[in-house]
């Protein structure tokens, strides 16, 4: 059994939070591992914000409790957790330079002697160089960075950012998320980071915790939700995925054999959400990367440019769309009985008969197939929700 004296894992037990007859948060529990980078993921309106202010100690749950290691904090104030908060917003002080901004904590808490411990901060957030300017002479990733120093330097038992790169432009975003990891494995400190942004969530987190209406759908590693999504909301959020509505014909040997739109599917048992019963309804789902995309007249024969084996499964389709990206293309296909699926082909050697209007054969291997409860939304997670609080 685990000693939780000695660790310092953030520990949420029934925590939930209601403002009047509105759920913002319904209770849950869960455990941040210490030393971990954590993500609350989910649209607007899911509850995540709630839920890191209600470790920061900026909302009072209204049950549950908030342990950090095997201290109850719930009943403590901000200022005497062992947390720090980074915002969207950053906060800096603009009157004061880099440096006094960032030992700003040490001086509040009466230490006089900052210079060695504010001088390898900013070297830690590679801001050494910058310490006498002010923030308005820094880019916006600067801020951050600095903004994260700032809250570094009390060294906290958690750093909680709340949508910290929000405001910083897309090839600005994917550099600080490399950033944030990076000093993340550094220090060594829990990292609790909220976002709405798959991406981020995924490069940057140990663990994701995707939400959804105030509660936690899936729990996971960024890979493992990817690839084995629980729910259509997880298929559809994290990423695009296809998703067939099926009939179950066969069940055994580890494998469950499915009917959709014309054709024989099969995939893993084990990849299967809920337990399928022969003649219950599946839904069947594969991402568009997974699937190889075959002129139809290359297709007839099976060839091995098709994949060209029974083993696979297969559709075939008419492209209605075709969309170059660069280092893909993406195309929209509608195949009968299955509705339309999409596909991403790598640019790589790229068919020029792949056009809208051509006829086409889609296979993938039934190992990347994942199966779902037909009962739920099939279309749950596509758009961002616009719930009633964050």
């Amino acid at each position: 059994m685990t000693d939780t004296s000695a660790s310092g894992d953030v520990r949420l037990t029934g925590i939930s939070k209601t403002y009047g007859s509105f759920t913002a948060v319904h209770p849950l529990d869960l455990t941040v591992p210490q030393g971990s980078f954590f993500a609350l993921l989910g649209a607007s309106g899911c509850g995540k914000t709630t839920t890191l202010r209600m470790i920061a100690g900026l909302e009072d749950p209204t049950t549950g409790t908030v342990l950090l290691g095997d201290r109850d904090v719930t009943d403590l104030p901000p200022h005497k957790r062992p947390v720090n908060t980074v915002f969207q917003s950053y906060a800096l002080f603009p009157h004061l330079t880099i440096h006094e901004n960032v030992a700003f904590g040490l001086r509040r808490r009466g230490i006089r002697s900052v210079r060695k411990q504010v001088g390898e901060m900013l070297d830690l957030v590679q801001l050494g160089d910058l310490a006498q300017r002010k923030p308005h002479q820094l880019s916006g990733g600067q801020q951050q960075r600095v903004a994260v120093a700032r809250a570094l330097i009390n060294h906290p038992q958690v750093l909680l950012l709340d949508e910290p790169l929000g405001a910083l432009d897309l090839k600005l975003r994917r550099q600080m998320q490399l950033e944030l990891k990076r000093i993340q494995t550094e220090v060594g400190i829990t990292f609790v980071h909220v976002t709405h942004d798959q991406e981020e969530a995924m490069t940057m987190a140990d663990t994701v915790a995707v939400m959804n209406g105030g509660r936690v759908e899936q729990l996971g590693a960024p890979a493992e939700l990817y690839e084995a999504p629980r729910t259509t909301f997880v298929a559809n959020f994290l990423g695009t995925s296809n998703l067939i509505e099926a009939k179950v014909t066969a069940t055994g040997g580890g494998e469950v054999e499915v009917a959709a739109g014309g054709a024989t599917l099969r995939l893993p048992a084990d990849r299967c959400a809920t337990a399928p019963a022969v003649g219950g309804r599946l839904l069947v789902g594969v991402r568009p990367e997974k699937i190889s995309l075959t002129h139809a007249e290359d297709a007839a024969d099976g060839s091995p440019a098709s994949g060209g084996t029974t083993a696979r499964n297969r559709l075939t389709g008419t492209i209605v769309a075709a969309s170059f990206i660069g280092v893909s293309t993406q195309y929209v296909i509608d195949s009968p009985g299955s509705g339309e699926l999409q596909v991403y082909v790598q640019n790589i050697e790229r068919d020029p008969r792949l056009v809208p209007g051509a006829e086409v054969a889609l296979d993938w291997n039934p190992a990347h197939t994942f199966g779902l409860d037909a009962a739920q939304d099939i279309a749950a997670g596509v758009t961002d929700g616009t719930a009633e609080a964050a």
